[in-house]
């Protein structure tokens, strides 16, 4: 089999395992979000515009995922892991800002401020963020602290900022900088994601999860997070609107600084495809100490080998 069609099969087998999980996420998010008639309406209205009809839903099936990798309850994870999308969506519509990068398109038609005003999109952000804590805390204060830390000035927002500064000629263009600004502004919440995922899956009754097996699940997610940030800069250069959802060509015109516009196109797939082999070998690392923290290998357990695989081919192999 060659390694375009490993690939697909990967691809298919967590698309498969997503997609069974989607009705129940969409259904959690539409229950988490104030219904649209509720007062404030027209700030309901945007909110549940930003939302509905979603994207990947990617952060919520880590959140799931990390939850089955360590052997965690399902059920318990569920509303935790649809938060976190608020949380993405908030960052979305305020990255899409005037202020920001000034986008028009976002998950394939007009972004929020385009449609509901810069203002009512300022505070549709302020409100998702806040609601996704809402729906974490139903995690644990663990759970509540770990997203805090990867959504604030150490985490994402600070990502953001370094971000911003880089625009044009800010500074050193290097490849250090670049991994400092992708590990904050893209794989903090992804890391984040299976982390809370895990911890939001323990019942209290279970005990703490082992440091090195959270250790372990960190060091997945900041390599699928690298790759991930990587492979959007080369969908940025290499994409069409009709796939990616938003409009290409924006980190070039934004002369952003992003892995190709350091390394180059090449190298830079390259890079991400050798951080998600490195993601993949350390899946059954995690599996197999879950297992042994659990007393109970079972069918679940073995089958989250071979998903947090297929997230990992998966993160570079995406079209959006």
């Amino acid at each position: 089999m060659s390694a375009s069609q490993e690939h697909a099969v990967a691809r298919d087998g967590f698309r498969a395992w997503a997609a069974s999980w989607l009705p129940r996420v969409e259904d959690a998010l539409d229950r988490l979000l104030p219904q649209a008639s509720q007062a404030p309406t027209a700030l309901h209205e945007a909110m549940r515009y930003a939302m509905f009809p979603g994207g990947k839903r990617l952060r919520p099936m880590l959140a799931l995922l990390g939850c089955q990798a360590t052997g965690g309850d399902a059920a318990r994870a569920l509303v935790p892991a649809a938060a976190i999308e608020c949380l993405h969506t908030y960052s979305l519509v305020h990255d899409d800002l005037p202020c920001m990068d000034d986008d028009d398109l976002r998950r394939g038609r007009a972004t929020c401020h385009k449609v509901y005003g810069e203002a009512t999109a300022l505070l549709v952000g302020d409100a998702l963020l806040t609601l996704a804590f809402e729906g974490v805390a139903q995690g644990g204060g663990q759970a509540v602290a770990c997203l805090a830390r990867a959504a604030g000035s150490l985490g994402m927002v600070g990502g953001q900022m370094a971000d911003l500064e880089a625009e044009g000629a800010g500074g050193e263009r290097t490849l250090e900088r670049v991994a400092w600004i992708h590990d904050r502004k893209t794989g903090a919440l992804i890391t984040a994601s299976l982390v809370v995922g895990a911890l939001a899956g323990t019942p209290p009754e279970d005990g703490a999860l082992p440091h090195d097996l959270l250790d372990q699940l960190v060091a997945y997610g900041d390599r699928v997070g690298r790759a991930f940030q990587i492979a959007d800069d080369c969908l940025d250069l290499t994409g069409a609107a009709a796939d990616l959802g938003k409009n290409p060509g924006a980190d070039l015109a934004l002369q952003k600084l992003t892995w190709p516009a350091v390394a180059g196109l090449e190298t830079s797939l390259a890079t991400a495809r050798a951080l998600a082999q490195e993601a993949s070998a350390l899946a059954p690392g995690i599996v197999s100490r879950a297992a042994r923290w659990r007393s109970r290998p079972d069918a679940e357990l073995d089958a989250a080998v071979g998903l947090l695989q297929d997230v990992a081919q998966y993160t570079i192999a995406r079209r959006n």
